[in-house]
């Protein structure tokens, strides 16, 4: 699956052909006969083999979370935050229970505010309002979960099924990923942990480094669908036109992997390979590439989907039932990116802090 050459070596030691299988297996056929405590069950076994991002191992993780979604985009919506929240943690030196499952909550959403208030004694907050787009929170047994301490925003663990915590599945009505609920959750006065600092969580460079990891799932689900339409010219080899759909598609591919291998390489650092000679990255200047990365790979992303769409026709799209729901599931989940308020925003970081050599 991987072929740029600016994959450091944390990537090629993963075998991302045995993640696909299990992946495979794990998903079932077209979603069918996979529920959320099958993917999550998934979910804990790749945590047991695959490396969790950090510097010196995220291609490894990148390469990781590339193969699942290549199987199949919904399983590594799971997969992806179980793992970022076993990162986090582990960064925090903070221990993840036996056996649990956790989600990441980090969203904003206008009108809601989730507010934590310190319980005055062994270091103990209770969270109260709400949180939206919280991915699979009737089916995990934790998350991670961002709250406002006065001005400042701090990360905090928190048991899910304590009561006080309120899943409004209800509210979600998505065709992409329709098994991945990730409506908003009511909490109040829910007991919670503090996960590091006021203000750590997203000014830590592993912040920036975990958007990278959602855009490599976004990468490998377009790899999935560009195997529906090699297929397709394999079939018709006498199509020119097929043929070039597909060279195009290849192009992209391209691009957004040697993105990937380029941003986790820089993580991975000097003395891994190609990491030896990737120009070093200041603390401020993550965000930067992270936002550039998942810019690039977007674009390409959204550039397969709708061309492989538009050359196979609809009849695999009403037929088959992987094909129809990788391509809801993609063009969902990429909407992660923010398409121009990103890109505004990589503008204002270069205006006011550089970060590009022209």
């Amino acid at each position: 699956m991987l072929r740029s050459s600016a994959w450091p070596a944390s990537a090629r030691s993963v075998d991302t052909a045995r993640i696909e299988e299990s992946a495979r297996i794990a998903g079932g056929p077209g979603r069918r006969g996979a529920t959320p405590a099958d993917r999550l069950a998934f979910a804990r076994s790749v945590a047991a083999t695959a490396p969790l991002l950090s510097a010196g191992t995220a291609g490894g993780s990148f390469a990781a979370l590339a193969a699942v979604a290549a199987a199949d985009v919904a399983l590594a919506r799971t997969v992806e935050p179980h793992l970022d929240a076993l990162g986090i943690l582990a960064q925090a030196g903070v221990d993840a229970p036996e056996g649990s499952t956790w989600g990441v909550f980090a969203a904003e959403g206008p009108g809601l505010r989730l507010t934590a208030t310190s319980g005055g004694s062994g270091g103990s907050f209770a969270l109260d309002g709400t949180k939206p787009w919280c991915s699979l929170a009737s089916s995990l047994s934790n998350a991670l979960v961002t709250a406002h301490v006065g001005d400042d925003r701090q990360l905090f663990a928190v048991d899910l099924r304590q009561d006080g915590v309120t899943v409004h599945d209800e509210a979600w009505a998505a065709r992409g990923m329709p098994d991945v609920p990730s409506g908003p959750v009511d909490f109040a006065g829910v007991h919670a942990t503090p996960v590091g600092a006021p203000g750590w969580y997203l000014t830590r460079p592993g912040f920036a480094w975990g958007g990278i990891g959602v855009a490599a799932c976004w990468w490998g689900g377009a790899v999935g669908l560009a195997r529906v339409l090699r297929s397709l010219v394999v079939s018709r080899p006498e199509s020119e036109l097929l043929q070039a759909a597909l060279g195009a598609t290849v192009a992209d591919l391209a691009d957004a992997e040697d993105a990937l291998a380029d941003a986790a390489a820089r993580i991975d650092g000097p003395g891994t390979d190609s990491g030896a000679t990737a120009a070093p990255i200041s603390d401020d200047d993550w965000s930067l590439l992270a936002q550039v990365v998942r810019s690039r790979v977007r674009r390409a992303v959204d550039a397969v989907r709708e061309r492989v769409v538009r050359t196979i026709g609809p009849a695999p799209l009403t037929s088959d039932p992987a094909v129809a729901a990788r391509v809801a599931d993609l063009e969902l989940y990429v909407l992660q990116d923010h398409g121009e308020r990103d890109l505004a925003r990589t503008g204002r970081i270069v205006v006011e802090r550089g970060g590009v050599a022209w």
